[in-house]
This record gives structure tokens, C-alpha cells and sequence, in this order.
């Protein structure tokens, strides 16, 4: 499977569950990512994505999104689109 990198994570709020990450590509509600970094290593599917506490479906380069995730992620861990 082809994999691409499009973000960062930048902050991860354990109380909410939810990852800030920095877009470098674009990313659609309903694709599916692969959160990867030196102690994570996860697929899941994009469901909730807010830009400043908005709903969004699809988000563009240089956005910073929140993004509810399945597990804890760390600063500097990558996301990868898997096609």
C-alpha cells in the first residue's frame, strides 16, 4: 500500500483523546491514515477533524487540525494518507 506523509503531530491532548497536527497534504473525512513515529504505529479512519473547534471534512496545506485519535500520539509523530 501506498502510504504519503501529510502532517505532523505537534500536541496531543490525553483528556480528550485528540491529536494537533500540522497539514503538509490534504486529508478527507473517511480516509484513512497511518499514525507512525518512534513508539506509535497505528491505522484508523478519519472521523472528527475540527479547525478552531469547527467541524470539517476535508482539510487543505497548512492547516492546524485537531483530530480525535484511536491512541496516544506524540509530538513529531507523522501522518501518512494510506491509499
Amino acid at each position: 500500500m501506498a502510504e504519503k506523509e501529510i502532517g505532523k503531530v505537534f500536541s496531543y491532548f490525553s483528556n480528550i483523546g485528540v491529536a494537533a497536527i500540522n497539514m503538509t497534504g490534504k486529508l478527507k473525512k473517511g480516509d484513512k491514515v497511518r499514525i507512525k513515529g518512534h513508539t506509535t504505529d497505528f491505522e484508523q479512519i478519519a472521523e472528527s477533524m475540527q479547525i478552531k473547534g469547527k467541524e470539517i471534512k476535508e482539510t487543505k496545506k497548512g492547516d492546524e487540525v485537531g483530530m480525535k485519535v484511536k491512541d496516544k500520539v506524540r509530538p513529531n509523530d507523522a501522518i501518512f494518507l494510506v491509499a
